[in-house]
């Protein structure tokens, strides 16, 4: 079990009171702290319900319940630096489906996660949502398998 002067070294937002809001797409304000649990597989559930981007072809913000489900291995992300990330698409322009996939890719790469999942509960426009869902399964572990399962069982 890490010490929590080891967990905090390396954090720069949490706590600080001048937080400054990104206004454009910021992976690089995402930051990790260790997994006090290496030595144990569970679940980290994050449910953003104020996800905003914008629409690339009409500039029209579209909203946005997010959700990210991972499995820690060495580094976890803290959630203020993912706050601060999901906010930095307010002014971003990409399609539901690629937001979905930006945010799972830049989080694997981020942690490298045994297993991620990431969906997206946009709100209708022109009568339709759209609720894309991604996920990832570290080569060569049972979280792979799962992966692929739970993809070709996919509800909503």
């Amino acid at each position: 079990m890490s010490n929590k002067k080891e967990q905090l070294e390396n954090l720069t937002l949490l706590g600080n009171q001048a937080t400054i809001y990104p206004t454009e797409y910021t992976p690089q304000i995402l930051e990790t702290f260790k997994n006090a649990h290496p030595d144990r597989e569970y679940f980290v559930n994050f449910h953003c319900p104020e996800f905003t981007t914008l629409c690339p072809m009409t500039n029209q913000p579209d909203f946005a319940t997010i959700y990210i489900s991972y499995v820690p291995t060495i580094e976890m992300v803290e959630s203020k630096s993912l706050k601060l990330y999901l906010f930095s698409f307010r002014n971003h322009g990409s399609f539901h489906e690629d937001c979905v996939n930006i945010i799972m890719d830049d989080l694997i790469k981020l942690m490298d996660p045994l297993y991620i999942e990431v969906r997206g509960e946009f709100t209708p426009r022109g009568g339709i949502s759209i609720h894309p869902y991604a996920n990832y399964g570290k080569a060569g572990t049972q979280w792979e398998a799962v992966a692929t399962q739970r993809l070709a069982n996919f509800q909503f």
